[in-house]
């Protein structure tokens, strides 16, 4: 009787040590207002990274077509949490954001008629993240969502120098490929339902992509529309819509391909 109480008090112990231990801190992030001139432009960005002394790769954040917005902020701060330096990158210059549909369109439609303007600023802002002690110059990557992926995808295909990217249901086909010049491995993140990437396009630009033995990898998400990743889109009559499925899915797969190729994990 006397061995059973005793294990019945050591057994009670143990649990009220286990209750006391302190829960695990939340990273702790550090967050600047930067800016920034490339192209003849300021540009006012984002920079978010974890609080501590080590170096670490750097992934650049390029928004959506209404600008460098809380969305955009949302997304470099995740990236932040994963270990990374989070520049969220401001193309349009000055911050300046759309308010409507009509906006957005004339603010980004000068980038898709000429795409070597878009690339100046992705430059702009890499060789600013290269600044920041923390930054490990060597693995450098960027994320693009919508007119961001698109604009990822004619950077690296014009050779800006960023060693990974990764476009979310973004527009594919641009700018050439060249072997010369696109040196970066791609992820492209594309929804099964989007209207406005076609099958056409996509065929396009695989065989783009093959042409030139690009690395590359073509990840498709069943029922998932355009703008699959913003929780922003909730109108079901629109064919922009959320889909958290898909966002949780490309999320683990982008995790998946920084590990293969900036972080050697």
């Amino acid at each position: 009787m006397k061995h059973l109480l005793f294990l019945l008090l050591i057994a009670t112990a143990a649990c009220n040590n286990a209750a006391k231990q302190p829960e695990k801190e939340e990273t702790k992030l550090k967050e600047e207002n930067i800016t920034y001139t490339g192209d003849g432009v300021q540009m006012n960005g984002f920079l978010v990274y974890e609080d501590k002394d080590s170096i670490r790769p750097a992934v650049l954040v390029v928004h959506e077509w209404d600008g460098l917005n809380d969305y955009a902020r949302y997304r470099a701060r995740e990236l932040a949490k994963l270990g990374y330096v989070a520049l969220a990158v401001d193309i349009y210059g000055n911050g300046k954001t759309a308010p409507n549909q009509d906006s957005a369109l004339s603010y980004s439609l000068p980038f898709y008629e000429n795409p070597p303007m878009a690339q100046r600023r992705i430059d702009a802002a890499i060789a600013k993240v290269k600044t920041y002690p923390q930054v490990d110059t060597n693995n450098i990557a960027a994320v693009g969502y919508c007119f961001g992926g698109g604009m990822l995808l004619n950077s690296v295909r014009l050779g800006t120098p960023l060693k990974a990217i990764v476009s979310f249901h973004g527009t594919l086909v641009g700018t050439p490929a060249n072997k010369d010049l696109l040196k970066a491995d791609i992820l492209v993140c594309q929804g099964g339902d989007d209207p406005f990437v076609t099958p056409e396009e996509v065929a396009k630009f695989r065989k783009q992509m093959d042409s030139i033995g690009a690395r590359y990898t073509f990840k498709v998400y069943d029922s998932a529309r355009h703008g699959f990743t913003n929780p922003a889109h909730t109108n079901h009559e629109e064919p922009v819509l959320y889909n958290a499925k898909a966002d949780s899915a490309s999320w683990k797969d982008m995790i998946s391909f920084f590990q293969q190729t900036i972080t050697n994990k």
